[in-house]
């Protein structure tokens, strides 16, 4: 079954939809919940809600990109979840320090202007990362979309850490030249 086939059930509200997805890609939405939470139970319970919020949100979207799609709402979801249990203690973890690295360059917001703006940064966002190599796109996505530590990083790629963390800062002071060249920060 493809993912167009896979769409069509959730809008006949077709409870298959649900197994079938879980099947074709649970396996990819339990390593991006895992890479945020940490924990393994943690990311078992995200998977559940993601499936629930596909779910709700499909009708009334109609996602072109199924993987990217679900893998946004576990991203998302276990970003939710992370906050919620560290609003209280905050402290170390892979997920504390990257959000922190990219605070310095994308500040947060929350009103509707400023979710039109995030829209439009998410668009600029692709335009930056398809204009950096491979090897920096990689290091950038692993870092910053899906938590990994410095140290996996490095050994899924072969590098050492310390190439791992210049890779990381030459980016983000990329990305900061881009964002002001775009007018997107002052």
């Amino acid at each position: 079954m493809d993912d167009r086939e896979l769409v069509e059930l959730y809008w006949r509200r077709d409870e298959t939809a649900l197994t079938e997805t879980a099947s074709r890609y649970g396996a990819y939405c339990r390593a991006i919940a895992r890479g945020v939470l940490r924990n393994e139970q943690d990311a078992e319970e995200c998977l559940n809600d993601v499936w629930a919020a596909a779910w709700n949100a499909i009708p009334p979207h109609r996602p072109d990109n199924l993987a990217a799609f679900l893998g946004r709402i576990a991203r998302n979801l276990a970003l939710k979840r992370f906050r919620a249990q560290t609003a209280e203690k905050r402290g170390g973890g892979e997920t504390v320090l990257a959000l922190e690295e990219l605070e310095e360059v994308i500040p947060a917001g929350t009103s509707l202007d400023e979710e039109v703006e995030a829209r439009e940064l998410a668009r600029r966002l692709d335009d930056f990362l398809a204009s950096l190599n491979t090897a920096e796109r990689r290091v950038f996505l692993c870092r910053y979309w899906y938590f990994d530590s410095v140290r996996d990083i490095a050994a899924r790629f072969g590098y050492g850490e310390s190439r791992v963390k210049m890779m990381c800062r030459r980016t983000r002071e990329k990305l900061l030249l881009f964002l002001r060249k775009e007018d997107l920060l002052s």
